[in-house]
Formats: C-alpha cells, structure tokens, sequence
C-alpha cells in the first residue's frame, strides 16, 4: 500500500536515505558542505521547499550522484 506522499505531484528526494548511507551523514553536515542552514536541508528534503538548482547539484556533487539520482520529478501526466 503507497503512503498518501507516495502520489504527490512534484519534486522529491533521496537525501535522507542518501545521508544514511554515507556514515549517517547529519542535516548539519550536509548544511555545511552546500552552504545553507541545517533547516534549508531540513526543509528540502521533508520535501517542503525545493532547492534552487544550484543547491540541487551541490547535494548531489556531495553524494558523487548525478541530479536524477537525488532527486525527481513526479507530473500529473
């Protein structure tokens, strides 16, 4: 059974699996090595705020993933 989110149409991620499997990274690390707040990383990956594309890349040059791995894009079509 998909979780209500599951369906949401928009722009989601795979940062908090992502920071789990890279030595249980923190939200405060993360923050650190993109230049933003422990609460923008809070924020983008609650999937509450999208990042800014230039954001978007840092995280996913701090994974050594490309974008489309970090992150997708879910329409209504």
């Amino acid at each position: 059974m998909s979780k209500p989110d599951d369906n949401k149409i928009g722009i989601s991620n795979s940062i908090r699996t992502l920071r789990f499997l890279n030595n249980e990274m923190t939200q405060k690390q993360l923050a650190e090595h993109i230049g933003v707040t422990r609460q923008t990383v809070m924020a983008i990956e609650s999937n509450k705020y999208s990042p800014t594309l230039e954001v978007a890349f840092k995280i996913a040059e701090v994974f050594n993933l490309p974008l489309d791995k970090v992150f997708s894009y879910r329409s209504d079509k």
